[in-house]
């Protein structure tokens, strides 16, 4: 199996940063992207950000401009470095390999190739 382990995940003021890690365990192959989703309780399950083998990025449009993904293929790890936060970004953040588009009803988190998630809290 495929398990992404997130990592940075924590509290902080709006207008603050963080950033966040994965790494993937038990990949046996080139993975094609890897990518972040959140989840809201109530929301569905938005995609944030992902960023592929050759590095192509995409953002959703309420994070544009303050998320940023990048990677270490070598080490199948993806970051996403937050900045500018806003209390509506407060969500767990799930890590994906090999993410598919666009968002979901719900996110699959703990499931193959899916990451159980890192808490995000913003306060105002």
């Amino acid at each position: 199996e495929v398990r992404p382990v997130e990592s940075g995940g924590g509290s902080a003021q709006a207008g603050g940063s963080l950033r966040l890690s994965c790494t993937a365990s038990g990949v046996t192959r080139a993975l094609r992207a890897m990518g972040w989703y959140r989840q809201v309780p109530g929301n569905g399950c938005e995609q944030v950000a992902t960023i592929t083998s050759d590095d192509r990025t995409y953002y959703a449009a309420s994070v544009k401009g303050r998320f940023t993904i990048s990677q270490d293929i070598a080490r199948n790890t993806v970051y996403l470095q937050m900045n500018s936060l806003k209390p509506e970004d407060t969500a767990v953040y799930i890590c994906v390999a090999d993410p598919g588009q666009g968002d979901l009803t719900f996110c699959y988190a703990g499931e193959d190739y899916w990451g159980q998630g890192t808490r995000v809290t913003v306060s105002s």
